[in-house]
C-alpha cells in the first residue's frame, strides 16, 4: 500500500494499523482519496490487524469533500464514491478509532463517523457544514450522526451547519474522548493496542450485533445478540477466557483469534 499518493498504510508491531490521509492542503476527499482509501480498507479486510486507526494532518484531520469536483462529477457518482469507502471501513471486522486533529467537517466528519470511535484534541472543530452550500451530507452524515447522538441533535448541526468544539462534541456524544492536540495520535495508537491485545473475535462479533441492531426493533435485535452470544462461546478465545478468568481472575487471558 505504500505506493498510494494520498492514503498510506503503517502496519505497527502492535497489532495497530494506521491510515494516513496526506492530501496537501486540506486533506480533501477528491474521488483518488476515497478510491485509495477504499483499496487500503480493501486490504485490511483480507488481513485483519488487531485495530485500525485513522488519522489526518495536525492541523486538518479532513476538510470534506473536494468542491471543485462538484461541478464536474454526476452528483449520484459523488455521494456514490463516499459510501463505496466508507461502508466498507465502517464494516471492518475490527474496531476502527478515527484522531482527529483540527478539523473534521463535510465528508471528513463523515469519514469520522464511519469508526467505531473518535478522539479528538482539545482545537478540533467538527460539523456538516454542506446546507450552507446549498447541499446536504452525502456521505452518510444524516444517517450515521442521527444514530450517533439522536435526530434533534443531528439536525441542529446539520440544518443550521455550524461548526462544534470539542467541548460540546464530548457532550453531545459526537466523540469519545478529548485529549491535548500533540497526544491525539498517540492516545488513538494507544486504545488501539489495548484493543489489539483483546478478543478480536468477540469484539467483531460485539461491533456487528450493535451495528445490526440499530436497524431493527429491540426484540429483533435481542435475537441478534442471543446468536452472536451463542457462536462466541464456541470459540476457542472464550474457552481461553474463562478458563484464564476462573485460574486467574479477569485481565489475564491471552486470545488466539479463534
Amino acid at each position: 500500500m505504500a505506493d498510494d499518493r494520498f492514503v498510506t498504510l503503517e502496519s505497527r508491531a502492535d497489532g495497530v494499523a494506521v491510515i494516513r490521509l496526506d492530501r496537501p492542503r486540506a486533506n480533501a476527499l477528491s474521488a483518488q482519496v476515497l478510491h485509495e482509501l477504499r483499496a487500503v480498507v480493501e486490504y485490511l479486510a483480507a488481513n485483519p490487524p488487531g485495530s485500525v486507526v485513522v488519522t489526518g494532518g495536525e492541523r486538518i484531520f479532513a476538510a470534506g469533500a473536494d468542491i471543485t469536483e462538484l461541478g464536474s462529477v454526476e452528483p449520484e457518482q459523488v455521494s456514490a464514491n463516499f459510501h463505496a469507502a466508507l461502508r466498507p471501513l465502517a464494516a471492518l471486522p475490527r474496531v476502527t478509532i478515527a484522531a482527529i486533529n483540527g478539523y473534521a467537517l463535510g465528508g471528513g466528519l463523515e469519514l469520522a463517523l464511519a469508526c467505531d470511535l473518535r478522539i479528538c484534541g482539545e482545537s478540533a472543530k467538527l460539523g456538516q457544514p454542506e446546507v450552507l452550500l446549498g447541499v446536504i451530507p452525502g456521505g452518510g452524515g444524516t444517517q450515521r450522526l442521527a444514530r450517533l447522538i439522536g435526530p434533534s441533535r443531528a439536525k441542529d448541526l446539520i440544518l443550521t451547519g455550524r461548526q462544534v468544539d470539542a467541548d460540546e462534541a464530548l457532550a453531545l456524544g459526537l466523540v469519545n474522548r478529548v485529549v491535548p492536540d500533540t497526544e491525539v495520535l498517540l492516545s488513538a495508537i494507544s486504545l488501539a493496542a489495548e484493543l489489539a491485545r483483546g478478543a478480536p473475535v468477540a469484539q467483531s462479533m460485539a461491533k456487528t450485533a450493535i451495528d445490526d441492531g440499530l436497524d431493527v426493533g429491540v426484540e429483533e435485535g435481542l435475537k441478534i445478540e442471543r446468536r452472536y452470544f451463542t457462536a462466541v462461546l464456541r470459540t476457542e478465545d472464550a474457552r481461553r477466557g474463562v478458563s484464564s478468568f476462573l485460574e486467574h481472575g479477569p485481565g489475564h487471558a491471552s486470545f488466539v483469534g479463534r
